[in-house]
């Protein structure tokens, strides 16, 4: 068990949620939220599954913002079950919207600290697929102690996944895709699906989100990393 860190990664915003999304999460909460607590949710339960309907892979997005990657991705792939975990509240709600219009009956959302939540909330080897794209890069050299991606946060998101499961990393900052390479190279759990044990391809599946976009149109480079989960 890690001790929760005592520096967030994350500074909450205030005042930006819409009326549109402030009904989503009262109406569709129930359907799509899960209350994380002090207990490991029961992944079964939550996605209705049972020997008739029996479990499919699991895929996990932390920081997933405004949803547009994990809900594509749930709209794509109905035989895989996804776990959104965003602490905004407008991003979750603008999710809700999209799962509530397209009827994701494989997608939950949980509004919390992705680090509490797996602490304390996800059983160990519960997902098959992990996925971090361009969290916090927290530029400034006195904030670096905030990015979410360090040795800890790796090594509690590895005892998360299936053996052969795979982490994939993504940022636009240079000195954190760096960063997040020295720590996940350094970790004995995770092998990296490079050659050179540096950078992959951008994933295909991955929509050109408008966050990504801007970054593009600005000049900035995208660094992708993935590892997979050793026995």
């Amino acid at each position: 068990m890690h001790a929760l860190r005592p520096i967030r990664s994350f500074v909450l915003r205030a005042g930006r949620v819409t009326p549109a999304q402030e009904r989503a999460l009262s109406d569709q909460w129930p359907v799509f939220g899960i209350d994380a607590g002090d207990v490991p949710i029961d992944l079964n339960a939550a996605y209705a599954r049972s020997p008739s309907n029996p479990a499919a892979a699991r895929c996990l997005e932390i920081g997933f913002g405004t949803g547009e990657v994990i809900g594509a991705l749930a709209l794509a792939n109905p035989h895989i079950d996804y776990l959104g975990i965003e602490v905004h509240r407008s991003g979750v709600g603008r999710l809700l919207l999209r799962a509530a219009e397209a009827k994701l009956a494989n997608l939950r959302v949980i509004c919390r600290d992705a680090v509490e939540v797996l602490e304390h909330s996800i059983a160990d080897d519960s997902f098959d697929e992990v996925l971090v794209f361009f969290p916090d890069p927290w530029h400034k050299k006195r904030h670096r102690k905030r990015r979410l991606v360090d040795a800890d946060f790796v090594a509690l998101l590895a005892a998360k996944m299936t053996v052969g499961g795979i982490l994939r990393l993504g940022t636009d900052w240079r000195d954190y895709a760096e960063q997040m390479l020295g720590v996940c190279n350094a970790n004995r759990r995770l092998e990296s699906l490079s050659p050179d044990a540096t950078y992959v391809a951008r994933p295909e599946f991955r929509p050109i989100t408008r966050f990504e976009g801007r970054g593009a149109r600005l000049g900035h480079g995208v660094w992708d990393l993935a590892y997979v989960k050793r026995a």
